[in-house]
């Protein structure tokens, strides 16, 4: 191929495109922004005024729906929250997820949890494509989601995908110490793709994803993750992989 020929070959491009506002939050950063109005130009208190406008801002940042690009591919799983990888432990799964038409095994999963603190997108995310064959919420305590005991202690919304070739994978959105609501956005029985919306959990709460067993994760502590796009694991991969904080 000619220097010419080779000069008329052009690759794909994509640009930066602002994050837009989840309909769920938009009535926040409305009510934030008219208290912000208020101490402005009614009441005249300024610094008061700066406080709420920068308070708006970042409900509206929280509120932040970004788009993403699921990688597709036999086995993968991908990250249903962002945020770090706080812990890595082989445990049981959820009892509400053991048993039952659909169900997983009583044996031991590895346990990806991922915490997502005030600043990072709280959009989560389905690990896998598939149907949604059981969801249990449980009403719980607001203890901070960065501790263990959370996961059988706190609020929390148990969620079980069954993919086209038999695969199940348990994810769990659980509240934290501000959280005080977890909104699904699925129900028994959707299909769901690969890395698509299922819910949201205001303020600053924690993801679990369980991994089916002989699956490895392929994240590691201190490592984070995007919802939707990062993998998590490959299924069948059981190889551990190491890396360095820096």
């Amino acid at each position: 191929m000619s220097s010419l020929e080779t000069s008329d070959v052009t690759t794909p491009t994509v640009r930066y495109r602002m994050p837009s506002v989840h309909p769920e939050g938009r009535k926040f950063a409305v009510i934030a922004g008219a208290i912000t109005l208020v101490l402005w130009f009614v009441l005249g208190w300024e610094i008061l005024g700066w406080l709420a406008a920068g308070l708006t801002v970042w409900t509206a940042a929280f509120f932040r729906d970004p788009v993403r690009t699921t990688p597709t591919g036999e086995g993968l799983i991908v990250a249903p929250a962002d945020g770090m990888v706080t812990m890595i432990a082989t445990v049981p799964p959820p009892r509400e997820m053991i048993g039952g038409e659909g169900g997983l095994t009583d044996e031991p999963h590895i346990r990806v949890s991922i915490f997502m603190s005030v600043f990072d997108v709280h959009i989560n995310r389905t690990p896998i494509a598939g149907t949604i064959v059981k969801m249990v919420y449980i009403a719980g305590k607001f203890l901070n989601a960065d501790l263990d005991k959370a996961s059988e202690d706190n609020e929390r919304q148990h969620i079980l995908v069954e993919g086209e070739d038999g695969t199940r994978i348990a994810f769990t959105q659980i509240a934290g110490l501000v959280a005080r609501r977890i909104v699904p956005w699925v129900k028994t029985g959707d299909r769901v793709a690969a890395g698509q919306r299922v819910g949201l959990i205001r303020f600053g709460s924690r993801v679990d994803v369980y991994l089916p067993v002989g699956t490895s994760s392929q994240v590691l502590l201190g490592q984070r993750t995007i919802a939707g796009e990062t993998i998590v694991a490959r299924l069948g991969v059981s190889e551990l992989i190491e890396g360095v904080a820096q």
